[in-house]
């Protein structure tokens, strides 16, 4: 099963995040949102799979192409 790395595309500070390691995502889930001029910012699933890791909490800040989280497929 190959990892797949979840990347942010804006920089700003992530403000939910509503799955939990080990949980299951689909093709386009939201697995964090990034608060970034006023507005959320979902930081979607490139593919199905299970959460291996959860790389930021809430609050952090992120740069944009930072990796949030890591699913395998």
């Amino acid at each position: 099963m190959p990892d797949i790395k979840i990347v942010t595309e804006v920089a700003g500070r992530v403000c939910a995040l509503p799955v939990e390691i080990g949980g299951s995502v689909g093709d386009g889930d939201d697995i964090a949102f990034v608060e970034a001029m006023k507005m959320e910012i979902p930081v979607a699933s490139p593919a199905s799979g299970k959460i291996k890791s959860i790389l930021v909490k809430i609050d952090d800040v992120v740069a944009e192409g930072q990796v949030v989280a890591i699913i395998e497929t």
